[in-house]
């Protein structure tokens, strides 16, 4: 081997040991991900109300997880980050996670509204507008071919809109009947002939006929007054802890005045109909996010607290932290609070 044949060996050698050590540094998986602070965002854009009061000096800002799966680098940038935390990466079908978080988000936005409006004493109605496939089912599985956001139009010519009218159609059928149903699939019309299998209560032991689908609802909540329904904006933020947040800012635009008293104010907290705010997961990361963003006040579930003002003694925030249990928790503050000007 003469001298420039050897260089050109050792050359190649480089280039390949520098490949391959980019390769599992930056692109080969690993079964890690990490929670950091996501983002504060202000909700105002996010509702639209044709004759909602639009007096707002300060802002009400939801708050949120950034999640993301880790490379070896992203690995050890996250080991050195004092606000994030590795964890395992689940197992579990992506495209029905995500469905789900999609699901949860309409629900709290429905929540969100029924709770403004029973507050407001403004009149409303829920109508129901479909029901669609969540996720399947892997032992057993459904026979039939379905597909996470189908949409289900009907069951041998019944039309159907909520779930207690799917519960009614199948309780009066038995395993192994054969069903013809009409599916919504990404704007196409879809006819399946399915068989229905034995479902198993997990809780009761008790069998009965099902598809093997976990399905999910959306209502629509209908103010009697056109000027004061709710729409919300497009968002690709999912899961159901923007409730408490969205209620507020509903809330402060079915009424006169200002409730932020132009303060930056931010928050968590699932919504129920009523009122009730439920606790939420990773208020850590809220935290720091909602400080980021120079939030005076944060509004958190009262279950959260203590992980809540745990770090916001760890980062030495200045931000009041306001524990409430249910949504005239939040407005009872909101009220006595001073105008920032």
């Amino acid at each position: 081997m003469n001298k420039s044949t050897g260089k050109w060996w050792k050359a190649a050698l480089f280039l390949l040991g520098f490949i391959l050590i980019l390769y599992v540094v930056v692109f080969m998986p690993i079964p890690y991900m990490a929670d950091r602070p996501g983002s504060a965002d202000e909700i105002k854009p996010m509702i639209l109300m044709k004759e909602g009061d639009q007096q707002e000096k300060g802002t009400f800002m939801l708050t949120t997880v950034s999640r993301s799966y880790l490379n070896v680098a992203g690995w050890v940038f996250a080991k050195l980050d004092r606000n994030a935390v590795i964890s395992s990466k689940p197992k579990r079908n992506e495209a029905e996670y995500d469905t789900q978080q999609l699901l949860y988000m309409t629900s709290s936005q429905s929540n969100a509204m029924e709770a403004a409006y029973r507050k407001a004493k403004e009149p409303y109605t829920v109508e129901p507008q479909y029901i669609f496939v969540v996720g399947l089912s892997t032992n057993p599985a459904p026979k039939g071919n379905f597909q996470t956001k189908d949409k289900i139009i009907s069951i041998d010519g019944q039309v159907l809109k909520d779930r207690d009218a799917l519960t009614a159609l199948l309780s009066g059928k038995k395993p192994g009947d054969k069903i013809k149903i009409v599916l919504d699939r990404g704007g196409k019309k879809v006819t399946e002939n399915a068989e229905l299998i034995t479902l198993t209560d997990a809780s009761t032991g008790k069998t009965r006929a099902g598809l093997g689908l976990t399905i999910g609802e959306v209502r629509k909540v209908v103010s009697q007054d056109p000027g004061k329904q709710v729409e919300f904006a497009s968002t690709d933020i999912g899961g159901p802890s923007a409730g408490l947040m969205f209620t507020l800012e509903i809330y402060n635009q079915l009424t006169s005045g200002d409730l932020s008293q132009g303060h930056r104010i931010a928050g968590t907290g699932t919504i129920a109909p009523d009122g009730t705010v439920g606790a939420i997961g990773g208020v850590q990361f809220k935290i720091v996010a909602a400080d980021r963003k120079k939030a005076e006040i944060f509004f958190v579930p009262e279950e959260n607290y203590e992980d809540a003002k745990n770090k916001a003694d760890q980062i030495g925030t200045s931000m009041k932290l306001v524990p409430v249990k249910t949504v005239d928790d939040a407005l009872s503050y909101l009220k006595q609070l001073k105008s920032a000007s």
